[in-house]
């Protein structure tokens, strides 16, 4: 399986990676839940995201270990598109595990997720910061040791009755959000390719509050 992953990477086993290689490489990772019952619930915008990066470059997934893995090249930038496969509230697994194996610089991980403290379609990129409540990111900051990593949260608002916000998060967009979603899908597509290509603080002026 690691030979396959090399193949779509474009190495092979002779390849010695240098420190610009490595710098050049960047892990992309979406937070959602598997299943065909979470596909396109507000929680799963993470794999939302990837999926429509993976379409607009007719990309496939393939599932190796712990997760959906794609390759996206973006003028010399080699993105790894990562859907963990370990449920939300074990991202961080998946996480650690890619970034060690591909010897990915921490400050080339971008991680997506949904934020009930954003309006609806509201895209923040930010290089630390609290996980806000949410398991995905509180295991990913549990199994990286540290809360400075970047992530990039797309906003899914938080307008539920008290005591429903599981319900909410875990349900489908509603017919106005989805008229907005492909717009908002080609926007985050954008904000991800010029994080690798431009950088986090350009992405963040350019980005933030879209």
């Amino acid at each position: 399986m690691y030979n396959l992953l090399n193949k779509w990477l474009g190495f092979n086993n002779n390849t010695t990676l240098t420190e610009e290689d490595t710098m050049k490489k960047f892990l992309i990772v979406g937070l959602g839940n598997i299943g065909e019952k979470y596909a396109n619930t507000r929680h799963n915008i993470g794999f939302k995201i990837l999926d429509y990066l993976a379409e607009t470059n007719d990309l496939t997934f393939e599932t190796i270990k712990l997760g959906d893995i794609t390759t996206l090249r973006v003028k010399g930038r080699t993105l790894i598109l990562l859907k963990p496969s370990t449920f939300m509230n074990l991202s961080g697994k998946a996480i650690k595990y890619w970034l060690e194996k591909e010897k990915i610089p921490l400050e080339n991980l971008l991680v997506v997720t949904d934020d009930l403290n954003l309006p609806f379609g509201t895209l923040r990129l930010k290089t630390k910061g609290s996980d806000g409540g949410h398991n995905g990111l509180k295991d990913t900051q549990d199994k990286l040791q540290t809360v400075k990593y970047n992530r990039f949260r797309f906003g899914i608002s938080d307008e539920f009755s008290k005591g429903k916000q599981i319900d909410y998060v875990l349900g489908e967009w509603n017919e106005d959000e989805n008229a907005q979603l492909k717009e908002r899908l080609k926007t985050s597509a954008e904000l991800i390719k010029s994080f690798a290509l431009a950088g986090v603080n350009i992405t963040m002026n350019q980005f933030n509050g879209k």
